[in-house]
């Protein structure tokens, strides 16, 4: 989501017209990445992807031409390969319908502009939204539905909008964009939530690149630290917030929801008790300790000694990451986001080649 915002502002800066090209629905297969987007504007320059390049990618990027020159909006089909299919995250052959609109970023009176502004100004101050797109005539037609109960738009009758309303809500809580079908009517209920956070206690050498790379993945990353020569602007320029203070005074200012991941790497008990205590006491999804298993095993002996359950103990990262013979602070900061992905997303943290090979052995078919 970060991304898209960040393409929209790139465009606008030069003006005219843009065309967003949304994967909004698979079929045939598992269905991973949908409300992924490219956006192609009139001087044929491309931003974002519906699939990591290829063959797929190409033939949007012509049909996206095609809709700057009518501006009007197109519903592709198109039908995947196996090595197609593979590269969105599927595991084999299928079709995928991708949603090709145009977008006035110059004008202001842009319905799709002027809700992707809200949806971002909304979801940045941390709030949750969904823009659900008519996928047949009148084809591109939005209704906006904010998680505080306000609307904006129409998909082209009360009735329905009250119904897409609802969908929308409960795309919301479930964090899933997908595609409804109501009164005859289909539509892309796209979800857009907070950026995750990043909270990361300690602003060492290891927590330069680890926010650099968190960056990328889209987190808002936060750094605290009790040591102003080491939490300063200078050390951490892209980093959102940074901060000194007490650590564990400092953390309760943040939300540890399910979507945020909290990760120590300062190494000082005085610091890792308090924060570890408080963050087990929430449902933060991810918490994670830099330090050998000795150490961790200390902590967590004396966190069990003052109370904490072995089952809360058992949420703890340490040591932190995944294998990957990581030596250097960039390769630590690898893989410690590595871990909080796979941790987040429900991924098995192994190889794909491994993966598929015991599907395979199992008897699972391909396609599950």
């Amino acid at each position: 989501m970060a991304e898209l915002f960040e393409h929209i502002d790139q465009l606008r800066r030069s003006g005219g017209r843009v065309a967003v090209a949304t994967l909004v629905n698979t079929r045939g297969t598992t269905p991973r990445k949908e409300g992924s987007k490219m956006l192609v504007d009139e001087r044929g320059g491309v931003l974002g992807s519906v699939t990591i390049g290829g063959c797929v990618d190409a033939q949007v990027i012509q049909e996206s031409s095609d809709v700057l020159t009518t501006m009007r909006p197109k519903l592709l089909e198109l039908d995947l390969g196996d090595e197609d299919a593979w590269e969105i995250g599927l595991t084999c052959g299928g079709t995928i319908e991708v949603f090709v609109e145009p977008v006035a970023l110059d004008r202001p009176d842009d319905l799709a502009a002027r809700l992707y502004d809200r949806t971002r100004a909304h979801t940045a101050a941390g709030g949750r939204g969904a823009i659900v797109t008519r996928l047949e005539e009148p084809a591109g037609a939005k209704l906006l539905v904010l998680d505080d109960g306000t609307t904006e738009g129409s998909l082209g009758a009360a009735t329905l909008d009250e119904r897409f309303s609802a969908e929308a809500r409960q795309a919301m809580e479930q964090g899933t964009s997908r595609v409804v079908t109501l009164e005859g009517v289909r539509g892309f209920v796209e979800v857009f939530a907070p950026a995750a956070l990043l909270l990361i206690v300690g602003a060492g050498h290891v927590t330069m690149p680890l926010t650099g790379l968190a960056k990328v993945l889209g987190y808002r990353t936060v750094v605290l630290d009790g040591r102003p020569r080491f939490a300063t602007r200078e050390r951490f320029p892209d980093v959102d917030e940074v901060h000194v203070g007490i650590p564990s005074e400092l953390v309760k200012q943040y939300p540890l929801t399910p979507a945020a991941a909290l990760v120590l790497v300062a190494h000082d008990y005085k610091w890792d008790l308090p924060v570890l205590k408080h963050a087990l006491e929430s449902q933060v999804g991810y918490i994670g300790m830099l330090g050998s298993a000795r150490r961790g095993g200390t902590i967590l002996k004396m966190l069990a000694e003052d109370g904490v359950s072995e089952t809360a103990l058992g949420r703890v990262h340490v040591p932190i990451g995944l294998d990957i013979g990581a030596r250097s602070a960039p390769e630590i900061a690898l893989a410690v986001l590595a871990e909080i992905q796979a941790v987040r997303a429900g991924g098995t943290g192994q190889p794909l080649s491994v993966v598929r090979r015991g599907r395979a052995a199992s008897g699972v078919p391909r396609s599950q």
